[in-house]
């Protein structure tokens, strides 16, 4: 299992992991043309006929490509990683549930192959990550309609677009949508080592926030701290550190808050709740400790807390395509200047999932498990 450093440098060009790729005998080709006499291609992908434990009811299976249509594009997949809620689809346990049987997997990048006679919007040789959830990237390759792919520079770190769709578009909107934040307030979460919080942390950075992160104790706490702090995060505390009565000194020297991010529930948002500014608010976005969100009734009364809640697929059903691709070209931008870099990975060929989908479900494995279709 590589470590995203091993293989690729933070800012590493797409030059480079083709060269990778041709040195591993993987097959690379930046405009292959489709033929509708040339010998079907051999398509393995991940997938699961019902719900359950992603280790028991997930298998890698041999499918057929599907011919490509006038609006359709062949997209041969690079890289896919495991996401907390690609686990909770599989389990049954999230908002949005494809048809089954179903291709697992709903983010990741891919290279064009072909596109049908009226694909317009990418080229054989572009990269593309898919629109919405629910699309299946745990494959090497598929035909998917031109609608469901937005096309996406090449030039950024392949891990950095294979990770781009979900948990950076998650943090951005966070930030945005909920306070009037400025350059010197402060924002408060927890889970900040996931792949939303290192984002919260480097976007907040550029934009000029400042950041109290907060994470489980752990033996090694301090390299955690170390890395978080080297992406941006000016404070990093544990939640036992958190409810220490020495908290009120911190705030001497720190604006409290104005917003907080909640991805845990239970006693840990109730802590962040304790630590916002009059007026403030905290948006929650998961619920790792499968507990509820609990509020007193004089933080409601006499602070004016307000409680919301975050759904990137809701957000996508109540703006334009465009709106959608306008963010993932701002953080495209984001990434080309070195101000957002994909969170730690390790990445995984595709025939060792098992491996994979169990290392994804330990706690405390702040490494993201990448899939690659090599």
């Amino acid at each position: 299992m590589w470590g995203c450093g091993a293989l690729l440098g933070a800012r590493t060009r797409s030059r480079l992991w083709r060269e990778v790729l041709v040195a591993w005998g993987c097959r690379w080709s930046a405009a292959a043309p489709y033929s509708a006499s040339a010998e079907p291609s051999r398509v393995r992908a991940l997938v699961y006929g019902h719900h359950g434990d992603p280790a028991k009811v997930v298998e890698l299976k041999d499918l057929e490509l599907a011919a490509v249509g006038g609006s359709d594009v062949h997209v041969r997949m690079l890289a896919a990683p495991i996401n907390p809620s690609d686990i909770n689809m599989i389990q049954g346990n999230y908002g949005l549930l494809p048809k089954l049987p179903a291709v697992g997997g709903n983010e990741g990048v891919g290279q064009v192959v072909a596109v049908g006679s009226s694909v317009t919007g990418v080229k054989p040789g572009d990269w593309v990550i898919p629109a919405n959830a629910g699309l299946g990237t745990w494959r090497t390759e598929a035909v998917f309609s031109e609608e469901a792919l937005i096309g996406v520079p090449s030039d950024i770190p392949l891990q950095s677009a294979a990770t781009l769709s979900v948990n950076p578009c998650t943090a951005y909107r966070m930030l945005m949508d909920f306070e009037q934040l400025q350059p010197g307030d402060s924002v408060i979460q927890n889970a900040s080592n996931s792949g939303v919080g290192q984002a919260v942390i480097q976007i907040a950075t550029a934009l000029g926030l400042r950041t109290i992160n907060v994470v489980r104790d752990r033996p090694d706490i301090q390299k955690l701290t170390d890395r978080l702090k080297s992406l941006g995060a000016e404070h990093v505390l544990t939640e036992e550190e958190l409810r220490k009565h020495e908290m009120k000194n911190f705030f001497k020297d720190m604006p409290q808050p104005r917003l907080a991010l909640n991805c845990v529930g239970g006693k840990s948002s109730t802590e962040l709740l304790r630590h916002l500014a009059p007026g403030g608010t905290m948006v929650t976005y998961g619920g790792m400790a499968k507990q509820p969100v609990i509020a007193s009734v004089s933080q409601l009364i006499f602070k004016d807390l307000k409680l919301r809640g975050f759904w990137l697929s809701q957000w996508k059903k109540d703006h334009s395509p465009a709106q959608f691709k306008e963010l993932i070209l701002t953080l495209c931008s984001l990434i080309s200047r070195g101000q957002l870099t994909a969170p730690a990975c390790s990445e995984v060929p595709l025939q060792d999932y098992q491996r994979a989908l169990e290392a994804s479900m330990q706690p405390f494995v702040s490494s993201k498990q990448i899939l690659t279709m090599c």
